[in-house]
C-alpha cells in the first residue's frame, strides 16, 4: 500500500482503513475516541471503523458534528472525550468531523477558549502538541487530513481558522472505498472544494514551485482527466473515486501557501446565522467571479491553469468553471441557497477580515467584495 510521507504519514489506497490497529499502536493510543457525524453513523461507517480497530475498543463516540463545526459542539465532544478517559482521537468524515476532532484534541491539551488560539489572535504561538489524532476522510474535498488548520465557528459567531503544524494528524488513512456511497451532490461540492483549493493555492502571490506543481496536478487530475465528472455521474467508479481523493489531498498540501478571496467569501457566508451553507458549494459559486476579478494579475499562472483544465490558451477560465459547475448540477446563485441582499454588508465585513483575504492574488475592496456577492443574487 502506498505511504505518502510529506507532512505526515498517509496510507493511501483501497483498504487503507485496515491500517487503523497499527496506527493506534504507533501513536500509543489504547483508549480511542471516535468523532464523526450522524450521516456516517446511519450509513454504517462509524460501526465499520470501530470494528476495524481490532482488539482495541473505542471508549466513546461523538457523532453529532454539525455541517459547520461550532464551539458548543467542540465543548460537548470534549466533555465526552474526558468522561470516557480517552487517550486519543480518530476523526471519521469530511472536513467538519476532522476539524472538530482537531479542536477537541487542542482543548484536551491546552487552555482555552478557542478564540485565544485562533489565527485572528495570533494564537498559533500558544499551540504545542495536541492529543494523538488519526484522520480517516470519507469525502474528497477538504484535505483536512493533511492540513495545518481547523475551522470552527466560535461562540462569538466568528468563523475562525486555527493554524498550527501541531494540528496536522500524525497519521491519515485515505481509503477511497469509504467514498463510494457519497451522493452525487456532495461529491460535486466537495470535488469543487478540492479544485478551488488547488487553484487558489497556485494563485497566492508567493513563490513556491513545489506546492504550485502539486496544485496544478490536482486540477488536471480532477478536471482535465475528467475524474470529478465521472465520480459525480457514477459514484461506484473506483478509479474516479481514487483520483478525486488524491486531488483532495493535493489541494490541502498546496494550500499550505495560503488561499484567497474565494475562501474569504465562502468562510463569511458559511457562518451566516440560520444557513450553515456547504463550504464546497460556496467555493464553486464564488470561484468564477473571483477569477474574473483577478484576471491579468498572474497571466502565466492562468495559462497553466487553463492547460490543467484541458483548455486552449484563448479560452476563458472563469467561463469554464461556470460550465463545470453547471454540468455538476451545483447552484448558480446565492439566492438558491437562501442568502438575501440585506446580508451583503455582513458578508463583506467578515470577508475583509478573513485570513484568506491577506493572501489573495488581488485583494478586493469592501465595494468589490459586495459586487462579487451581489452578482450572485
Amino acid at each position: 500500500m502506498p505511504v505518502i510521507s510529506l507532512v505526515n504519514t498517509t496510507h493511501f489506497d483501497f483498504g487503507a482503513v485496515t491500517q487503523l490497529p497499527n496506527a493506534l499502536k504507533k501513536l500509543g493510543v489504547s483508549r480511542p475516541f471516535l468523532v464523526s457525524d450522524p450521516g456516517l453513523t446511519a450509513a454504517g461507517l462509524t460501526a465499520r471503523v470501530q470494528a476495524s480497530a481490532g482488539e482495541v475498543a473505542f471508549v466513546g463516540l461523538y457523532d453529532q458534528t454539525p455541517a459547520n463545526p461550532d464551539e458548543a459542539s467542540v465543548l460537548t465532544a470534549l466533555d465526552a472525550y474526558r468522561a470516557a478517559g480517552a487517550d486519543g482521537l480518530v476523526a471519521l468524515g469530511g472536513g467538519s468531523p476532522m476539524d472538530l476532532a482537531k479542536a477537541v484534541g487542542l482543548l484536551a491539551t491546552h487552555d482555552g477558549p478557542l478564540e485565544r488560539l485562533g489565527a485572528s489572535a495570533r494564537g498559533g504561538k500558544h499551540i504545542g502538541k495536541i492529543a494523538p489524532l488519526i484522520a480517516i476522510p470519507t469525502t474528497s474535498g477538504t484535505g483536512s487530513e493533511v492540513s495545518v488548520g481547523a475551522v470552527v465557528i466560535l461562540a462569538n459567531g466568528r468563523k475562525e481558522t486555527i493554524i498550527s503544524p501541531h494540528l496536522i494528524p500524525p497519521i491519515s488513512l485515505c481509503d477511497p472505498e469509504l467514498t463510494l456511497g457519497l451522493p452525487a451532490r456532495i461529491t460535486a461540492a466537495t470535488g469543487m472544494d478540492a479544485v478551488t483549493h488547488c487553484i487558489e493555492a497556485v494563485l497566492v502571490p508567493f513563490s513556491n514551485p513545489p506546492l504550485e506543481a502539486i496544485g496544478y496536478d490536482g486540477v488536471e487530475r480532477a478536471v482535465a482527466e475528467g475524474h470529478l465528472q465521472r465520480a459525480v455521474a457514477d459514484g461506484s467508479d473506483r478509479d474516479a473515486r481514487y483520483q478525486m481523493m488524491m486531488a483532495s489531498l493535493e489541494g490541502a498540501l498546496a494550500f499550505a501557501k495560503g488561499l484567497g478571496a474565494v475562501h474569504a467569501l465562502s468562510h463569511s457566508c458559511g457562518r451566516l446565522p440560520g444557513h450553515r451553507l456547504h463550504h464546497g458549494t460556496l467555493n464553486a459559486l464564488f470561484l468564477p467571479g473571483v477569477l474574473r476579478f483577478s484576471e491579468g494579475a498572474a497571466p502565466e499562472k492562468y495559462t497553466r491553469l487553463k492547460r490543467a483544465f484541458g483548455l486552449s490558451p484563448a479560452a476563458d477560465l472563469a467561463d469554464a468553471v461556470e460550465d463545470l459547475n453547471r454540468k455538476l448540477g451545483l447552484p448558480a446563485t446565492l439566492k438558491e441557497l437562501g442568502v438575501t441582499s440585506d446580508q451583503i454588508d455582513d458578508i463583506v465585513a467578515y470577508a475583509v477580515s478573513d485570513l484568506a483575504h491577506l493572501t489573495a492574488l488581488k485583494r478586493p475592496s469592501r465595494d468589490e467584495y459586495a459586487a462579487l456577492a451581489m452578482a450572485l443574487l
